[in-house]
């Protein structure tokens, strides 16, 4: 069937919950919209460099040395405000008790490190078993803002659900996890997922894709990656002194195109269709296709690292359900309730959940 524009081919599944926050969850109608897609223009949020320079790590919390006690301060607070994920497992799965927990997980910054060239973005095999672990467990999908392809390709696990190009490219389990437990995909109701909410954008992106490269070229380091549904400007490799020539070289491409966006993640620029969908819409797809959206019992847990992933923790909030839990060793806005350092806490993390389940 159809439904938001977006083709179903769903079957089964059940449950929904509270969401387990530091602090309380927020309440009100604002809370409930989606979130706001974030343009970096220069009118919302000063200039394109500035905004480039505050997406690098290293800008965050560069502070005199004399100023070290009031990061240390601020760092403290921060913590206080969003409590490691695995110093509160216990509290956390507490919360999660007789619930159905679904997990969501981004994949760069999440699954596998940061690193200079995109395309060696690998996970380890020990991560790959702990999430194999936990899809025997739970319903668990992958929501990237990569082609969902390329991100298959990375995870390599056919049970899991991949969301790519922010959601935009939704796919549902195409084998069954090697589990006894009966969780969530009973052998008899295997469904298959398909959103493609963006199709008609198609031949606009790959256009725009053919016009970046052809523009970006003279910029040593910058990286174009087309990611289907939506077009990726990596400047992780390119010299900060060139950051604010290569905005304004994609912002060149983009006025001819007033039905793209521009939006900014970790050390990356983003090109989407200008549509209201979103991680936060692909995980209240995910959790509806699941039947899990009118529920009270289920417990959904979502880990990212990125500013594209607060859609996602601002849906959470608004339902009062589940986790978010930002993958950062910086201080910074979040709606997430809880944090983890790095990727090698997300696999501990994980690891602990299966074993509370087991």
């Amino acid at each position: 069937m159809t439904k938001h524009g977006v083709v179903l081919v769903p079957e089964d599944a059940a449950a929904a919950t509270r969401h387990f926050s530091f602090p309380p969850p927020r309440t009100g109608d604002s809370c409930r919209k989606l979130a706001a897609q974030i343009d970096i223009g220069a009118a919302m949020m000063g200039s394109w460099l500035d905004s480039m320079k505050a997406s690098s790590p290293r800008h965050r919390l560069m502070a005199p040395v004399a100023a070290a006690g009031a990061s240390d301060a601020e760092h403290d607070e921060w913590m206080e405000r969003h409590p490691s994920a695995l110093g509160r497992f216990e509290a956390l799965a507490a919360a999660a008790k007789g619930k159905q927990i679904a997990v969501f997980l981004d994949y760069d910054g999440t699954l596998s490190p940061i690193v200079e060239d995109p395309d060696c973005a690998v996970m380890t095999d020990e991560m790959r078993d702990a999430v194999r672990g936990v899809a025997e467990h739970f319903p668990t999908a992958i929501v990237s803002g990569r082609c969902r392809d390329k991100v298959f390709g990375f995870v390599g696990l056919a049970e899991l659900y991949y969301a790519g190009s922010h959601g935009m490219d939704i796919r549902g389990p195409t084998a069954e996890p090697n589990s006894s437990s009966n969780h969530h995909l009973a052998p008899s109701k295997a469904k298959s997922v398909l959103c493609q909410p963006a199709s008609e954008f198609l031949p606009m992106i790959e256009e725009v894709y053919g016009a970046l490269v052809a523009k970006v070229e003279s910029i040593p380091g910058a990286k174009v990656e087309n990611n289907k549904f939506c077009l990726s400007v990596h400047f992780r490799c390119v010299d900060e002194k060139r950051w604010g020539a290569l905005a304004e070289q994609v912002r060149s491409v983009l006025k001819d195109y007033p039905r793209l966006r521009l939006t900014q993640g970790r050390k990356v620029l983003e090109v989407r269709p200008m549509i209201k969908w979103d991680k936060g819409k692909a995980l209240e797809f995910l959790l509806e296709s699941l039947d899990y959206a009118e529920r009270s019992d289920v417990f959904p847990i979502y880990i990212g690292d990125d500013r594209t992933d607060e859609d996602a923790f601002k849906v959470l909030r608004s339902r009062g359900q589940g986790a978010g839990i930002l993958v950062s060793k910086f201080p910074k806005e979040t709606s997430a309730s809880f944090s983890l350092r790095e990727p090698t806490e997300v696999k501990e993390f994980l690891r602990k959940l299966v074993d509370s389940n087991s």
